[in-house]
């Protein structure tokens, strides 16, 4: 149990205690009741709002609640001090034993602190990636991949059964553009020159698809119509785009549990069976779509589609699942896909780019319907970025069909510089990505500001066992309230993991690692002008000892964050 955990189990029964005695009534909703520092850190360690909360329910005045419940929370070993302030908040000063103790319950507890057991019992779906298998990742896709990544690590990390999921679009004409494209590669590799018209795909990753399709079939498909090869071909090429899917992701880390197939979705009925079970609900109906707004096409008739009641659920207007030809639309689509999903998962989640806004409020409705409201759906869109190099637009690689690939820009800065610069902001606001300024050695780069903590620390470490220091138990009463400040922001690390899995937002690791790596070299640094404020002091063992105790808890929440987060923590910077 951590501090804000355990204190919010004494507050629990200082109200537990005022019920008994007549002051509280019972059966109060404490669901709202919350235990976190204050915004003002010279108001205290901890504050509660309980008072401000339950008094209005109760029928009592929250300045009288509140002192009541000061009073009660006064008794704890734990506390020196409770303020009562304004209408009703609550501050409480801490012992610098009980920041002691919790030093010690992060050593205790290593891997596993701030692992949380909040989303226990609940599978989460997230599906992340789903670019269509027409080609090598390229940078586009990268932050969409490192945020659902990085979202999935952090719900399994506060106790979520979490299923990631690739959604492989391999039912629509974009496959079939690939098809025609790699049949040119086909005939290139028997000999024949080749020109890629426009509209097909032109870039070189395709040679190797059409030299492996020549090998297996000889020159059977070079003069064939296409309804003989477009399906063979098709088949295989988006096989071979999925290798290099796979491979790309894996050089960020990423892996998926499941590439579910729209050509399988769709072949196996599931958008049939979606619609009837919508329509035994009245959810679907046989209705003609209102004219376009303005001025109206020649060619437009009214024509009978079956239409999604999405108004129903906030949407502006019913929306067509197939189209006039009876071919499923892209809603229908994805309609039957997150009915399958909701199949297995307790709760949803898309991670899609901002360019897909305007389909957010009918697919909610959508899911909505199907579940009756009972699976938690959330769509997170992710800006794009802008690739720089010393501030100048990136090129962009002829070899790939003119986009930059996820591959080179990881083989360039590393994967761990990729990963932690792309949750160094909120994934809804835009980004620069700039070559020169992320592998920069500088406080402004947090990927290195972190990175550097971690390294420092373990280096204090080596060379406090050149020292003979090492090892050892540690008398923390040595550390003082200096000191003890690190292992304030520290605690919070739980209550950030908590606070990221509630909010669907992996960048407030990055945000929390990145202040309190900065604690943590504020502190090194005043070393530098008071030698006694050291974290190694040759002729002080006692003081060195608990000072490494101290170092070595920071280290272990700075891996713990960089974990979730999909960051390796070195040990040693180049």
């Amino acid at each position: 149990m951590t501090l804000y955990t355990r204190f919010a189990a004494h507050i629990d029964a200082a109200l537990d205690a005022l019920t008994a005695n007549g002051t509280l009534s019972g059966g109060l909703d404490r669901r709202n009741v919350t235990v976190e520092p204050p915004r003002d850190a010279t108001h205290g360690d901890l504050a509660t709002n309980a008072a401000m909360v339950l008094a209005k329910p109760a029928g009592v005045k929250p300045r009288a609640l509140a002192e009541a419940l000061a009073a009660e929370l006064e008794t704890l070993p734990e506390v020196s001090r409770v303020d009562v302030a304004g209408p009703g908040f609550i501050n409480m000063v801490l012992t610098d034993d009980s920041w002691r103790e919790e030093l010690a319950a992060i050593h205790a507890a290593g891997d596993d602190y701030g692992r949380s057991t909040g989303g226990q019992g609940t599978t989460v779906n997230i599906e992340y990636v789903s670019a269509n298998p027409t080609g090598p990742m390229h940078m586009g896709h990268c932050r969409g991949a490192v945020v659902g990544d990085a979202l999935a690590s952090l719900l399994e990390f506060a106790g979520s059964t979490v299923i990631r999921e690739y959604y492989v679009n391999d039912a629509g004409g974009q496959v079939d553009v690939l098809a025609r494209s790699v049949h040119l590669r086909y005939r290139e590799a028997l000999g024949e020159d080749v020109t890629i018209p426009e509209g097909l795909y032109p870039g070189d990753y395709l040679v190797p698809v059409g030299q492996s399709l020549a090998a297996e079939f000889g020159d059977r498909y070079r003069d064939a119509p296409e309804a003989e090869w477009l399906e063979p071909f098709r088949t295989r090429a988006v096989a071979a785009m999925l290798v290099l899917i796979k491979d790309d992701l894996a050089l960020l880390g990423i892996h998926h549990d499941l590439f579910s197939s729209e050509a399988e979705l769709q072949a196996a009925g599931k958008p049939e069976a979606a619609e009837a079970d919508l329509r035994a609900r009245d959810l679907v109906y046989d209705g003609v779509l209102e004219a376009p707004k303005g001025e109206t096409p020649d060619d437009w008739e009214p024509v009978v589609l079956p239409l999604f009641r999405s108004t129903a659920f906030g949407d502006d207007q019913d929306r067509p699942i197939r189209k006039s030809n009876g071919q499923w639309t892209y809603f229908g689509a994805d309609l039957a896909y997150h009915y399958q999903k909701a199949q297995s998962a307790d709760q949803l989640i898309d991670i899609w780019g901002a360019d897909h806004a305007g389909t957010v409020k009918r697919i909610v409705a959508a899911v909505a319907a199907l579940t009756g409201g009972k699976t938690r759906f959330d769509v997170k869109l992710i800006q794009m970025v802008r690739l720089l190099r010393g501030g100048e637009p990136v090129k962009m690689s002829k070899r790939a069909g003119n986009f930059v690939t996820l591959a080179d820009v990881v083989r360039e800065v590393g994967k761990d510089v990729v990963r932690f610069t792309m949750l160094t902001r909120r994934a809804d606001a835009q980004m620069d990505f700039d070559f020169a300024k992320v592998v920069e050695a500088s406080k402004d780069n947090p990927v290195f500001y972190v990175q550097y903590a971690h390294a420092r620390i373990a280096s204090v470490h080596r060379r406090a066992a050149e020292a003979g220091i090492e090892g050892g138990e540690a008398d923390l009463s040595r550390l003082d309230t200096d000191e003890l400040a690190l292992v304030k922001l520290a605690a919070q690390f739980p209550r950030t993991i908590e606070t990221a899995a509630a909010t669907r937002e992996p960048h407030r690791i990055a945000f929390y690692l990145y202040d309190l790596a900065a604690a943590f070299h504020a502190a090194w640094n005043v070393g530098n002008d008071r030698p006694d404020r050291r974290f190694l002091i040759a002729d002080d063992a006692g003081a060195t000892r608990a000072r490494l105790f101290l170092a070595a808890g920071i280290g272990q929440i700075v891996r713990n964050g960089l974990r979730v987060m999909g960051v390796e923590a070195v040990t040693e910077m180049n």
